[in-house]
């Protein structure tokens, strides 16, 4: 990145954006808005609480033009290999292709129509032959965070047919015991949702599962009734035991954090039917058009990227509050915090060398309501500059004299934070100062449905795709996970074996301490 002449023209604008308050921007020009927020249909980006102008957003889209953007996003839409440390494409944008869909993507479709078809139809039934009433998704990283974070976002629009959802991911097993204590192993279903099919966390809460149903079920063919698999790893699904009906595919081009679209969001469809499923898939559409198409400076995507890199490379901005005032999207901070660090928390280039410079925030937010009460005390008087993404709907989530109340209060808590951190206060005192000055985006989607969801998730995705290229590292692989796993396997064969041997005195003491505390009790 430093490499490109347009690194060094933002970098000698940001000393003077850095000395500026960002409030003076409003008052130098009074349809600041007007200038600097870009829009689609059912989404306005607004940016003008951004310490950015005119000048600088220019040298910013230079920047994204030498850095060869375009091109990249060409790469990604065509199925080239853009992750080339695994040697793939990255194809989750294939899966959300309605008009022009690959073969395999539409023989899942009719295979997940056909598995929602008979949950709903009362169909698909369980040892004793009662029908399912309950389905527990089974997954760990993005076979939890997307379909949790969808199906809790659109559960008030669910289909009337839909199972009740419920999700498990902690491997202490306390999160899925404490599930079947509410549940009758005769109508419940499990998703093993793995892209492996080999993930320990997984595989161990799938077999506790299959041993509750044994418990009760009389026959093999009884106790497989109640189990799904979605993986890429056909031949451990048939290991495994699962029914060849019983099987959903996807493939080594959608990683893990971009599976939502594929089968791995059979609960989004079962909520919402398939229909509500391909309206989901139909706004990631949207928003991949309008990427491919739109020039920079009228790109959602593009634009929130870029701001990204600005903050984070010129303005020195290390963290990112993600801020929806809906409670609904509760679980989208835990959702993006995948996304954006996991893509992007990179030391080296595609080149493998070292970078000099950040190429990742540091992400997490919660409900708006509630992080005023917590961290906001942070954002406004604190030492800390962060950046923000405010979330916000137009229309309310229903339409009594009580609904508009509450959306309209909503709205104003929503708009005077993202103000009083801008302009800040002067106080009375230094405890009652208000710095102002902190930047932020407000993100205003017409409504919260299946449509606008996945047109959100597509941006974000989109952003973050934009910060790897100006930042020259691959987006697309999570190298980092994996040496996390190598220990724990060797860790727990010293535990079954009680031998705390070669490891650092750290490790060894903490093992020592549990088997110590173990044996007294």
């Amino acid at each position: 990145m430093k490499k490109l002449a347009s690194y060094s023209t933002l970098e000698q604008l940001s000393f003077h954006a850095k000395e500026r308050h960002l409030a003076s921007l409003f008052t130098d020009n009074s349809n600041r808005f007007q200038d600097f927020h870009v829009k689609l249909p059912g989404l306005v980006l607004d940016y003008s609480k951004q310490n950015i102008n005119a000048e600088e957003r220019h040298a910013l889209i230079q920047l994204a033009e030498e850095a060869k953007l375009s091109e990249w996003i060409e790469k990604l839409f065509t199925g080239e290999k853009v992750n080339h440390t695994e040697g793939r494409a990255a194809g989750h944008t294939a899966l959300r292709d309605l008009q022009n869909p690959k073969l395999e993507v539409s023989q899942e479709w009719q295979k997940m129509q056909e598995i929602v078809d008979r949950i709903h139809g009362k169909q698909l039934r369980g040892y004793s032959g009662k029908a399912i009433t309950d389905v527990v998704n089974i997954g760990v990283g993005g076979s939890d965070l997307g379909p949790l974070m969808v199906t809790h976002a659109l559960k008030g629009v669910r289909s009337p047919h839909a199972p009740e959802l419920h999700f498990v991911s902690t491997l202490d097993g306390k999160q899925l015991q404490r599930v079947l204590k509410t549940l009758s192993a005769e109508t419940t279903l499990f998703i093993i949702a793995s892209k492996s099919f080999t993930t320990i966390d997984t595989l161990s809460l799938a077999a506790t599962a299959k041993e509750w149903i044994e418990q009760y079920s009389p026959t093999h063919a009884g106790t497989m009734q109640h189990f799904i698999g979605v993986s890429t790893n056909a031949p451990m699904m048939d290991e495994w035991g699962l029914l060849p009906e019983h099987q959903l595919l996807f493939w080594d081009w959608v990683g893990g954090r971009f599976s939502l679209w594929s089968t791995i969001g059979l609960t989004i469809a079962l909520q919402q039917g398939m229909e509500g499923f391909k309206a989901f898939l139909e706004g990631a559409n949207e928003m991949d058009i309008h990427f491919r198409t739109t020039p920079f400076k009228e790109n959602v995507a593009v634009m929130l990227g870029m701001i990204s890199v600005w903050n984070i490379n010129f303005l020195n901005l290390a963290g990112q509050a993600i801020l929806p005032y809906d409670s609904r999207l509760k679980y989208l901070a835990s959702y993006l915090e995948q996304l954006v660090m996991e893509s992007n928390g990179k030391h080296v280039t595609r080149d493998g060398e070292t970078v000099d410079y950040r190429t990742c925030p540091i992400l997490w937010g919660e409900v708006g309501p509630n992080a005023q009460h917590a961290f906001y005390q942070l954002m406004h008087q604190g030492t800390e500059r962060v950046m923000a993404d405010f979330i916000l709907y137009a229309q309310a989530h229903g339409n009594t004299e009580r609904h508009v109340f509450h959306h309209n209060l909503n709205i104003a808590n929503c708009l005077a934070q993202s103000r009083a951190l801008m302009v800040g206060q002067k106080g009375e005192n230094p405890h009652k100062d208000y710095p102002g000055g902190q930047v932020s985006n407000t993100l205003l989607f017409d409504k919260l449905d299946a449509k606008h969801l996945g047109m959100m998730i597509a941006l974000y995705e989109h952003s973050v795709f934009v910060q790897s290229v100006i930042w020259d590292i691959n987006p697309f692989d999570q190298w980092g996970v994996e040496l996390g796993k190598k220990i724990a396997m060797e860790i727990l064969q010293k535990i079954e074996s009680k031998d705390a041997s070669n490891l650092d005195s750290s490790t060894q003491g903490i093992l020592e301490t549990i088997w110590n505390t173990q044996n007294e009790n």
